[in-house]
């Protein structure tokens, strides 16, 4: 007979129902995954916070099977100007208006709130999903069977406990889940307090304009961006002499504001000073406490990247836990989760910074090296995806650690929409396999070109017979040819666990 007064008993602990949590929740709602999130707050923020993902962030939503549902709340963006004090142009960040290899656009504004409410919504789906507001974690106490985690239930002031197989925290940059873990902070280096004023027009100001722009004066850098609807930002830099309360109150906000609106245009909806980090932590994890999102790693704006670091976390995190929870690989798998995503997003976090050294500088010498010169015309500024750290790469290194295109199935539906959240192997043809029933065991799909008439011309651009590609979309391993081809189907049975993990 069970024992009443057990705690109850989730394989994974998520602490923090923010775009990340919710995310990690949903992608473990989809992998069978009893999971519990546990939220301090008793609703969604109401105020905007993060404003931009880009596709590769829209791919796993469509992944959780939410993409649809998003879609009517966000905008597309078409990129970011930077401009001196006088007005010309130094950097163009353009974002084509055009759907990219990962089967989306790449640059899409929102507003935060209309975002965690379709993720939180989603969770209903998942009935060993179970989410719990106005609950405060307090301690965490690991041992070699998983992890208590004690709480008490704000509306009551009651403790309460359960049991989990894995805690992640999604806690933010105060995370108490990383104090736990015992982890410091990497500094890069960047560390500055800019006034973040959030607008409603109450009037069409169509010449506002689009993108995003960037003013790069050197008496007082400012950026601006167009929100969905009426919501207008404006993010402007607090002087070193300047009162963090005193430049945060109406009358002075509105002064600076003076230049772009009046209060006849808009009306306010937030004004607060916020300190833009760059830090990464440490530690990931320790035994079975992980880290995931802010409370990982904190990043400048310039890039609109921060929230997009957190939700390639949950992507990359989801299917490694999955997969050891249900006894398809050894807990040393998770080992790769950090070595994977830590350099990745590292290589953003440093461009953040040295676009921010454009925009306080009146030097375009500075922004050269993250763009491409052109005579008589601003730089061009080409952002390319970092790759993945060293982590679970196999056979053939050329394309390990890329993200893998989302081809466009036979019937018009995309292709991640088939294969779901799972290994899938692109070859050109079925008949080049002579093994089956291995992949079948080890939970992969298998997509030709009778499938995707893009299949074959990506392998053959790329030199390759075939490519493993994970569930998170990067590539795990490549083919040049038959005796390749086997030794990466041997590699990825289900008892294997690669010795990189």
């Amino acid at each position: 007979m069970q024992d009443k007064s057990a705690p109850e008993e989730f394989d994974v602990v998520i602490v923090g129902r923010g775009p990340v949590g919710a995310t990690l929740a949903n992608l473990l709602g989809l992998c069978g995954v009893r999971t519990l999130v546990l939220e301090r707050e008793a609703r969604t923020y109401h105020l905007p916070r993060a404003v931009h993902f880009d596709d590769e962030c829209m791919r796993v939503f469509q992944t959780i099977g939410l993409a649809e549902a998003i879609l009517p709340h966000v905008i597309l963006s078409p990129g970011m100007l930077f401009l001196d004090a006088d007005g010309r142009m130094l950097l163009d960040w353009s974002r084509p208006q055009t759907l990219t290899p990962m089967g989306w656009n790449l640059s899409y504004r929102f507003h935060q709130p209309d975002l965690e409410d379709e993720l939180i919504a989603g969770l209903a789906r998942w009935p060993h999903v179970a989410l719990r507001s106005r609950c405060e974690v307090f301690a965490m106490d690991q041992d070699e069977t998983g992890v208590r985690v004690r709480y008490e239930d704000l509306s009551n002031g009651k403790p309460s406990e359960v049991r989990a197989g894995y805690v992640i925290g999604c806690d933010g940059a105060r995370s108490l889940v990383r104090r736990f873990i015992g982890s410091g902070l990497d500094d890069l280096g960047f560390h500055e307090r800019w006034l973040v004023i959030d607008v409603l027009l109450k009037r069409d100001r169509d010449d506002l304009g689009d993108y995003s722009i960037q003013h790069c004066d050197p008496r007082r850098p400012a950026t601006y961006v167009r929100g969905t609807g009426t919501r207008r930002r404006w993010e402007i830099t607090v002087l070193p002499d300047e009162d963090s309360h005193d430049v945060a109150q109406p009358a002075h906000v509105w002064e600076l504001l003076s230049r772009w609106i009046t209060p006849e245009d808009a009306e306010l909806e937030r004004a607060a000073v916020y300190t833009f980090h760059s830090v990464i932590a440490q530690q990931w994890r320790s035994g079975r406490l992980l880290l995931a999102g802010d409370s990982a790693h904190q990043t400048p704006p310039f890039l609109g990247q921060g929230m997009c670091a957190g939700i390639r976390d949950a992507a990359n995190l989801a299917w490694k836990l999955a997969a050891v929870l249900h006894g398809r690989a050894e807990a040393n798998l998770l080992n790769t989760y950090q070595r994977e995503r830590q350099p990745h997003v590292r290589e953003f976090i440093e461009l953040a910074i040295r676009l921010g050294g454009v925009i306080n500088t009146k030097a375009i010498e500075a922004g050269l090296a993250a763009g491409e010169a052109r005579e008589n015309a601003p730089v061009k500024l080409h952002v390319k995806k970092p790759l993945l750290g060293p982590g679970l790469a196999l056979g053939d290194l050329a394309l390990a650690g890329h993200l893998a295109p989302q081809f466009e199935l036979k019937d018009g539906r995309r292709g991640d929409d088939r294969i779901g959240y799972s290994h899938v192997l692109l070859v050109e043809s079925a008949a080049t396999l002579s093994s089956r029933l291995a992949l079948s065991q080890a939970r992969i799909d298998i997509l030709i070109s009778d499938d995707a008439e893009g299949v074959g011309p990506w392998l053959r651009e790329h030199g390759i017979i075939a490519a493993l590609v994970r569930p998170d979309r990067y590539v795990r391993g490549t083919a040049r040819n038959d005796t390749e081809l086997d030794r990466l189907i041997a590699a990825i049975t289900p008892t294997h666990v690669p010795s990189a993990a």
